[in-house]
């Protein structure tokens, strides 16, 4: 499912307009990103958890060339899935 199949089921199911749905889930993406910018972590019960994670600095390879290389550290976004998900993927 992509974005705009998202708004179109986002749309259907609450009986609004699409613009409504798109503007609903633009929001809720900007806060999201917004928030784990910030180092926070966003939890949504019975769904799941996004965070952010450290990731050290590292040395590693070229493929092509093979030669090492050193990679910077970096923050990473993280989503730990909640029970009620994982339990309904089973």
């Amino acid at each position: 499912m992509n974005k705009s199949e998202l708004v179109d089921h986002i749309a259907t199911s609450a009986d609004i307009s699409k613009a409504a749905a798109a503007r609903a889930l633009d929001a809720t993406l900007a806060a999201v990103r917004t928030t784990l910018k910030k180092g926070g972590t966003v939890s949504l019960v019975g769904f799941g958890s996004f965070s952010v994670t450290k990731r050290a600095a590292r040395t590693g390879r070229n493929p092509r060339t093979g030669a090492a290389i050193k990679i910077k550290a970096a923050k990473i976004p993280k989503f730990r899935p909640g029970k009620a998900l994982k339990d309904a993927m089973k």
